[in-house]
């Protein structure tokens, strides 16, 4: 688990929660506040596992807004708190990646209006795109969501491109024609 800033237009900073499963790349879990409280990370940790979906061990980082009831939180539910050293992102690879991809791919390339609107974006980033359309090369270029792969279309076929997150990326399908 990890947070990461986004400043809107008007200069108003977000603060956006994420959960990932390692193994899959799959983001379990997204949140958006504009003032993060403790008790408020602990409701974001009970949406993201509920009752017999707890994984058995969660990285993060030394961030203060953890603290103590965070720390009890996890040990209540048998969750094992794996924290990294201090200033050193580097042991949490795969949560410091997948916020990398989010600012390369999608924050960098649109003007975030509100916490209403930086929601809305991040989901249909993550839900539509991420998932379900962009390879990753650490799962063999895989999506965190894998379809069968269709046999190679021998006759001359379509390639029809449906827009993701207002044409920013595209979901590419072949179709039969």
């Amino acid at each position: 688990m990890d947070f990461f800033t986004v400043p809107t237009v008007r200069f108003q900073i977000l603060y956006v929660f994420v959960v990932l499963h390692h193994a899959r790349r799959q983001v379990v879990h997204m949140a958006v506040t504009a003032h993060p409280t403790m008790p408020w990370v602990i409701q974001q940790l009970h949406e993201a596992m509920p009752l017999g979906i707890q994984p058995t061990y969660l990285f993060r980082d030394n961030d203060a807004i953890y603290g103590d009831e965070v720390r009890g939180f996890l040990k209540g539910t048998g969750i094992e708190e794996v924290r990294t050293a201090f200033r050193s992102p580097w042991q949490n690879p795969f949560v410091e990646r997948h916020v990398g991809i989010l600012r390369r791919e999608l924050l960098d390339h649109v003007l975030v209006l509100n916490e209403k609107h930086l929601t809305r974006l991040l989901k249909e980033f993550i839900e539509e795109y991420y998932h379900i359309a962009r390879p990753h090369y650490g799962l063999d270029g895989e999506t965190p969501f894998p379809t069968e792969r269709p046999a190679p279309v021998r006759d001359p076929s379509r390639l029809v491109s449906i827009p993701v997150v207002g044409g920013l990326h595209h979901h590419y399908m072949r179709l039969a024609a």
